[in-house]
């Protein structure tokens, strides 16, 4: 099942929980990539774009974040995945804050030390960061090799994404 599709037990999309999250820290304009599910219903407030090739793994989906968000004039993008729902407005807006916000921000969360979500990428790294991924590997390689700064987060939040057996009650919504 697309993760696109997915709900919580209390039946609330994952998509409409990340993207209200982005909107409580102050992010605009949300804009959300669609691959397996490209019909999948967005809240009002974000911008559906379609992945054409995400079979091509995490990579195409963060080059087409960046190419979308190139479009706009927001100067850094906030990259978070839709199997991290739960995640604090506080979260983001830390590591937002941190970052200094520019075009030449690079942060991410960490957790214990441990890198999660969200990260942020000024737009000085949009290019190299989607020339940098590949296949199923984000931007994370490129993070690293950057010397992004690393927020410290575990106080406000686990960092663990859905994937993981320590999080329950998902179900599928059905469209």
């Amino acid at each position: 099942m697309p993760k696109a599709l997915a709900t919580g037990a209390d039946g609330v999309p994952w998509i409409d929980r990340v993207v209200a999250s982005l909107a409580a820290a102050g992010c605009a304009p949300i804009l959300v990539m669609l691959g397996a599910a490209p019909d999948a219903p967005v809240p009002a407030l974000a911008r559906p774009r379609t992945v054409a090739d995400w079979n091509g793994g995490l990579s195409s989906t963060l080059r087409a974040a960046l190419l979308a968000a190139g479009e706009t004039s927001a100067e850094v993008a906030v990259l978070v995945p839709v199997d991290v729902p739960d995640i604090p407005p506080t979260v983001l807006a830390r590591v937002l804050r941190a970052s200094g916000g520019g075009s030449d921000a690079l942060a991410r969360a960490v957790y214990g030390r441990r890198p999660g979500h969200p990260a942020v990428l000024g737009r000085a790294h949009w290019t190299a960061a989607a020339a940098a991924a590949s296949g199923d590997q984000g931007a994370g390689p490129y993070l690293a090799r950057s010397g992004a700064l690393q927020v410290e987060c575990a106080d406000l939040w686990h960092g663990r994404d859905v994937d993981r057996p320590e999080p329950t009650g998902v179900t599928a919504r059905r469209c």
